[in-house]
């Protein structure tokens, strides 16, 4: 028999403690109409579920209880992770002339984010690193706040060589001393970022000492999981790099160094008219980049340039000149921009540092 022809089971006499049928159509009404009341009274949108396309409770699972959902406020976001390399301007602090130079004020107040220190050189036993020749590395008041700067947001790197005093790699003869001496270095300072500026013509066993160990360190590092990265500092004229200089590069790159950029010195110089000369800049720098590439065995190299303008005077480098020379760093991807010699002017400091943000 069919459900739909089946009234039996409502002709059947009601039992005792049941409640007449007329009241439990009445009561489920009411439970009816209370609950479609109450759902209306509920606000549009319910911890981030409305709009999603989720349910509460989906796959017979409550939902994960979050600060939001207790009603209190969210966790802050964490910071962003620190950069391991400079990047955007770069500015350069002579410590052995400026050793009261405040790293923490500078990035606060000038929004400078990557500093280089320099320079670090050898001893008088021809290998222990010491600052410009004249004092101890925990000697120097400027690379000690470096935890401050840190935690302020910033970093810094080392700068081995000069024209203060020489590179380590030059006078200390022994490769183990020598990789022992750059990685004391790394490890009192925790830095992820060496740079090398090199002065005059290194012959090929110092090319090749330093190299090795570079390598090691490199090496090293990467085993522990930690970067270092490596950029070598050199002069540039309207000719690009000398073939000196070109050789170097190849010999280290082929050695097994991880070259990350290749920073040009470029002195600026002023027209007959008295004005900044930046078509000599550009031409410089065009011209290094081929020579570059092929040092590197690759088909281009701007990301692995750096720049750096050289002022002899405050006035050497104006508002527009500021202008353009991020607007060429930003143009060809070069991998930062950085001063040396005078200080620029306040307002063409301040665009400078704007390439960071």
């Amino acid at each position: 028999m069919s459900v739909a022809t089946d009234h039996s089971a409502a002709r059947r006499p009601r039992e005792p403690g049941t409640p007449p049928r007329a009241m439990v159509v009445l009561a489920a009404a009411a439970l009816v109409t209370g609950t479609g009341l109450a759902v209306w009274l509920l606000p549009a949108t319910s911890d981030g579920w409305t709009g999603t396309g989720r349910t509460p409770h989906a796959g017979g699972k409550p939902p994960r209880l979050t600060r939001t959902t207790a009603g209190l406020p969210p966790e802050p976001a964490p910071p962003p992770p620190a950069a391991v390399h400079p990047s955007g301007f770069v500015a350069f602090v002579d410590t052995v002339r400026d050793p009261l130079f405040n790293l923490p004020r500078a990035a606060r107040q000038e929004h400078v984010r990557w500093f280089t220190l320099g320079h670090l050189t050898a001893g008088q036993d021809g290998c222990t690193p010491v600052w410009g020749g004249l004092r101890g590395q925990g000697g120097n008041p400027v690379a000690t706040v470096l935890g401050r700067l840190r935690a302020a947001g910033g970093d810094a790197g080392l700068a081995f060589g000069g024209r203060t005093g020489s590179e380590p790699a030059v006078t200390c003869a022994d490769l183990g001393r020598l990789t022992a001496a750059y990685r004391q270095v790394v490890a009192a300072f925790g830095v992820t970022y060496l740079d090398f500026e090199v002065e005059g013509a290194d012959g090929d066993e110092t090319v090749l000492r330093r190299a090795g160990a570079i390598r090691a360190l490199q090496r090293e590092a990467a085993g522990e999981g930690r970067p270092l990265t490596v950029s070598f500092t050199l002069p540039v004229n309207d000719a690009g790099l000398t073939l000196r200089d070109q050789a170097m590069l190849r010999s280290t790159r082929e050695a097994g160094v991880e070259i990350a950029a290749v920073n040009l010195l470029a002195p600026i110089r002023r027209s007959s008219t008295g004005r900044t000369d930046l078509h000599y800049v550009a031409s410089a720098v065009r011209a290094a980049h081929s020579q570059l590439a092929q040092a590197m065995g690759e088909a281009t190299a701007w990301h692995r340039i750096a720049l750096t303008a050289v002022l002899s005077g405050s006035r050497d480098l104006t508002v527009a000149d500021a202008r353009r020379l991020t607007a060429f760093t930003t143009r060809n991807g070069l991998a930062w921009l950085s001063t040396r010699g005078a200080a620029p002017a306040p307002d063409a400091a301040r665009l400078l540092a704007a390439l960071t943000r």
